[in-house]
């Protein structure tokens, strides 16, 4: 089963917990603090793999969860850092965050590797907070809570020619006879439900990957058919090998095919009409089909090569076979669609997250929320006094003290932070 199109959850890895410890040895007396650090939590990862050519393993894995680095432990020894869960998959794999439908990762090249989810890094441990002022702090910090985020994973394949037609123009036969694939064949509109794959060898030392793609349709770009759903694997490839009827067996005019099959192209993305195109006039067995390719030649504005054959008799496909490979050693090997980013350094602005914000439950209590706030919540060990008190500090710090009481809050009133109630003190 082809599979190109898949919704996952990712969490990175948390950060381990920071130990509050202290050197306890013989002739060394007031040894101080000697808690370690935790380790940071692992990425989550998606890596390259050429192997591949479908999203398939998403369809049966829907979570992937890093692991947690490593609490701190005595002697100041670091805990250790988790390593990255790393998720292969296939060439031209673009990843989305589903929330802000941001980019995370366009991934092209066999071995290519991005951070999908960014681990949270290890708690400080107790020798960390040692100043002359507290010299043995009796707390430290809960590791940093991992990213976690739900994706669209999206596949467009990335082929050489890429197979554009109506339905029944005799695409899946022409990939049958130019290359070993198989892909099903049968005498009725949209058999081809997904992409196919074929390698074709041209004979003199050159081959190239062919896709034939499901049959599009007029209206494919607003979602008619099945073309609206495929269309965008036609933008990974390098050259279009346009199939049209020549004979007309279903009644179309095979000129008319040619213009409504572009004009699809276009509205799904101009730029798919900059590509190279060869038009293969295909069933040129059947009767008529001469007179309709002398039509067609003379109602033909652009100076696209046309190749009569026939996907039955196997006629005519060996020079059109050696034409494509020609225009392929011409054009660079990377899809001209994709930006070469790598020597770039791109910044965009992002606007600064207000660190938190106030509202109001149904029974009175003031409601604190915001990423870092509770980011803050997260990373505080409550179960140490002074814990408890640098946490209430950094709120302070933060001007949530007189937020509240711009919003009203006074002596005695309650104060929620996700699981946690406490009474505001003036």
């Amino acid at each position: 089963m082809f599979v190109d199109q898949v919704s996952v959850f990712v969490k990175a890895g948390d950060g381990g917990n920071g130990l509050v410890g202290y050197r306890r040895e013989k002739y060394v007396p007031k040894g101080g603090p000697a808690g370690g650090d935790g380790g940071n939590g692992g990425d989550v990862m998606f890596k390259v793999d050429e192997g591949l050519n479908t999203l398939m393993d998403f369809r049966y894995t829907k979570h992937y969860k890093a692991k947690r680095g490593e609490n701190g432990m005595s002697k100041n020894q670091h805990g250790k850092n988790a390593n990255p869960l790393i998720v292969s998959v296939p060439p031209g794999t673009t990843v989305f965050d589903e929330t802000t439908g941001e980019v995370i990762a366009d991934l092209t090249v066999h071995g290519q590797e991005a951070v999908i989810a960014k681990g949270g890094r290890g708690g400080r441990g107790n020798s960390r907070f040692a100043s002359p002022k507290n010299p043995a702090p009796d707390f430290a910090e809960n590791g940093e809570p991992g990213i976690e985020r739900n994706i669209k994973v999206e596949l467009k394949l990335i082929a050489d020619v890429g197979l554009v037609g109506f339905p029944s123009v005799g695409k899946s036969t022409l990939l049958s006879v130019m290359s070993a694939a198989k892909p099903k064949i049968a005498d009725y509109h949209f058999t081809t439900l997904s992409p196919n794959l074929g390698v074709v060898d041209a004979g003199d030392q050159r081959s190239f990957v062919i896709a034939d793609l499901p049959g599009l349709i007029e209206g494919a770009h607003q979602g008619v058919g099945l073309g609206y759903q495929f269309l965008r694997h036609v933008e990974r490839t390098r050259v279009i090998l346009h199939v049209v009827d020549m004979a007309g067996t279903e009644g179309r005019d095979p000129y008319d095919d040619y213009l409504k099959i572009n004009e699809e192209l276009s509205a799904y993305d101009p730029k798919l009409l900059e590509r190279p195109q060869i038009i293969a006039a295909n069933k040129m067995e059947m009767p008529g089909a001469e007179e309709n390719l002398s039509a067609f030649r003379s109602k033909l504005s652009e100076n696209y090569p046309v190749f009569p054959l026939s996907a039955f008799t196997k006629q005519g496909l060996r020079d059109m076979i050696y034409t494509i490979s020609d225009t392929l050693d011409t054009i660079p090997k990377k899809a001209p669609e994709v930006d070469d980013t790598d020597e770039k350094v791109v910044y965009r602005h992002k606007k600064e997250e207000v660190p938190f914000v106030i509202s109001r439950d149904s029974d009175g209590a003031y409601v604190l929320s915001g990423a870092k706030i509770e980011k803050l919540f997260k990373m505080t060990d409550f179960s140490r006094d002074e814990g408890v008190q640098r946490f209430a500090r950094q709120l302070r710090a933060m001007g949530v003290d007189d937020a509240l009481r711009k919003q009203g809050a006074k002596d005695g009133d309650t104060i929620r932070l996700m699981d946690f109630e406490f009474e505001f003190i003036e």
